[in-house]
């Protein structure tokens, strides 16, 4: 089991963490970017998904349109995913090799179990991730957009989760949030800090 061998400590908006397995030591990296999540080199990019899977506005309309007609073959033979889960297809013409579609709560006042749908998208997401070799994940902020979830608390939840999985995880060693406005930067460094406070308190 993977434990802490380090203090975290926040570089600009990297978060660090330093872990050890048996006598082998690892660094894994969480990172803020303001990116299209679209054009990252990564083994696998998270789409913030429908349960139908079909393109929407946002990321995923994003998503579909960089990586070609396949994409959307391929989750329609699929179908279906529930909220809270995810599932995995190729990248096709992306510079990933995965897609990982993650589909999370609608904001509904926060009285609907949306928290724990949330935290288990990210999970599902980045256990699917592992599951397939991926070291080099990048995630959008799901649920944020058109989902209405308010961003900080959105925020909070995807680096509580994935702090967790690369902790435990033994393939992913670089999770990338690809940010799209300012907002969302300003949004995960808060939370990453948060997090730093509350596990070097």
């Amino acid at each position: 089991m993977f434990q802490t061998a380090t203090p975290r400590r926040v570089v600009g908006v990297w978060l660090v963490i330093r872990a050890w397995h048996a006598e082998e030591e690892s660094q894994m990296t969480m990172t803020i970017k303001k990116a299209d999540i679209t054009t990252l080199t990564v083994d696998a990019i998270v789409n913030a998904a429908a349960e139908d899977l079909r393109p929407t506005a946002g990321v995923s309309g994003a998503i579909h349109a960089a990586a070609g007609p396949e994409l959307l073959e391929a989750c329609e033979r699929i179908g279906h995913c529930d909220r809270g889960k995810a599932v995995i297809t190729s990248a096709y013409a992306l510079p990933s090799r995965f897609v990982v579609h993650a589909v999370g709560p609608v904001w509904q006042g926060g009285t609907e179990g949306e928290a724990a749908l949330l935290e288990s998208a990210y999970r599902d997401a980045l256990r699917l991730a592992h599951n397939h070799r991926c070291e080099s994940v990048a995630l959008p902020a799901i649920s944020s957009g058109i989902s209405g979830y308010p961003l900080d608390a959105a925020a909070e939840i995807a680096v509580q989760t994935t702090g967790d999985a690369l902790e435990a995880g033994a393939y992913l060693e670089e999770v990338i949030f690809a940010c799209h406005s300012d907002s969302e930067v300003e949004a995960y460094t808060r939370a990453m800090q948060k997090l730093e406070a509350a596990r070097t308190s």
